[in-house]
């Protein structure tokens, strides 16, 4: 009986192994990409210079030009897919989307859920003042009015320096940083929590009566996030930008967005 029950055992187990490696799911995601022949990237379509819409509404930037270059590397046609930014991840697995890739920070609660890339960009979150507000660092925004844009890595640098959002009046919560820097121009605010990157490109262009206070909350850096199975499809990215680093590409976008090389891809 004994010899029955192990050979019963041992059938099983085997059947449980064979079943185990037949539902194992198979990482088809750079195949598929190229079958469907389009590379479909999720953004916010509200942050320059990494992701925006120009005076005719097309979507531009360096982020843009980038995976524009990407796309045409893997051999396929590309397409900007703007989004709630709040709602990425979701975008993300649902499939409408092939990647998020504009200015997304990366963070260990992040990584357990995506695929990224190296990091391409490195950032920080700073505070964003009027020129006259007074504010010349973190402690002066004490009893004043902050905004953020809601799910971004701004919030999670607010929330994670206790000192600072205990010594606020209030946080408003802004669907983009543009919206949120309109109301602080116009006083709505007192300041703006948000990518140093976007924060000086933005008073650049535009010439607002705007300062960045000379203190970081958080330091970060970009990169380029896929579903979790889509190995195939990261690796190949990452690959491509690093050819593209190698051969001048991505210092000349950067130059043209930025004015300098400003790139962290293979470094």
């Amino acid at each position: 009986m004994k010899k029955i029950a192990l050979v019963a055992l041992a059938i099983l187990g085997s059947g449980l192994l064979f079943s185990c490696k037949k539902t194992a799911k198979v990482d088809n995601s750079l195949e598929e990409l190229k079958t469907r022949g389009v590379f479909v990237l999720g953004l916010d379509d509200s942050f320059p210079p990494l992701g925006y819409r120009d005076e005719d509404s097309n979507i531009v930037g360096y982020d843009i030009d980038l995976a524009k270059e990407v796309a045409k590397r893997l051999g396929v046609e590309f397409k900007a897919q703007p989004i709630d930014w709040d709602a990425k991840e979701m975008e993300l697995s649902t499939g409408k989307i092939d990647c998020i890739w504009n200015g997304l920070t990366i963070t260990k609660e992040r990584e357990e859920a995506l695929a990224f890339t190296k990091p391409y960009l490195n950032n920080e979150q700073v505070l964003i003042v009027r020129n006259n507000s007074g504010i010349k660092n973190l402690s002066d925004a004490a009893g004043k009015v902050i905004g953020i844009q809601s799910g971004s890595s701004a919030q999670e640098a607010v929330e994670g320096n206790k000192t600072f959002a205990d010594s606020l009046k209030d946080i408003v919560f802004f669907k983009e940083n543009v919206t949120a820097l309109n109301d602080l121009e116009m006083g709505g605010i007192d300041g703006v929590v948000m990518d140093s990157v976007v924060a000086a490109y933005d008073i650049m262009v535009s010439a607002k009566p705007l300062v960045i206070v000379p203190a970081i909350l958080a330091n970060e850096a970009y990169g380029v996030a896929f579903r979790k199975d889509d190995i195939k499809l990261r690796d190949e990215v990452q690959k491509l930008l690093e050819e593209m680093e190698a051969d001048g590409t991505v210092e000349a976008i950067s130059k043209k967005w930025f004015g300098r090389n400003i790139s962290v891809i293979g470094k």
